[in-house]
């Protein structure tokens, strides 16, 4: 995998590959239960994750990983099920074009989320960018 120094590309990439996400599981989950679409897509990422992590040799001794690290993995673990679980089934019920939006109002939640709890502070112009991000989306999905 290239190793970017900033964060941008990253998040491009992040954002490309998850509009493939809302595409590629809105076919995915016709004809199955959203439950089990979910569990197959999990499996899958766990299996390349391992690879991955088992390639790049960058997973530390189990011990010397600090209780605080796992409690706040796992909590981020169960968030992350929740969210795909009921991704999925949105994506089952509706169009992909409509709750992918929703989806992304996660951008606006992060925003106010990392102010609140991470102490992190945003300017006129990014709260700005925050308000006109979530008219955005609400146009986009209801509209």
């Amino acid at each position: 995998m290239p190793e970017f120094n900033s964060w941008l590309p990253w998040a491009l990439m992040s954002a490309a590959f998850a509009a493939l996400t809302a595409i590629l599981a809105k076919i995915g989950v016709q004809g199955i239960d959203s439950t089990a679409a979910t569990f197959i897509r999990t499996i899958v990422i766990v299996v390349i994750l391992g690879c991955i992590v088992a390639a790049s040799k960058v997973m530390p001794p189990l011990g010397s990983i600090s209780p605080r690290t796992y409690i706040f993995l796992g909590l981020s673990a169960l968030a992350t099920g929740a969210s795909w679980l009921c991704y999925f089934r949105a994506l089952q019920l509706g169009d992909a074009a409509r709750v992918a939006p929703i989806d992304k109002f996660s951008v606006i939640l992060v925003a106010i989320f990392g102010v609140t709890v991470l102490g992190e502070r945003l300017s006129g112009i990014n709260w700005l960018g925050v308000a006109l991000t979530a008219v955005g989306l609400v146009l986009v999905a209801l509209g």
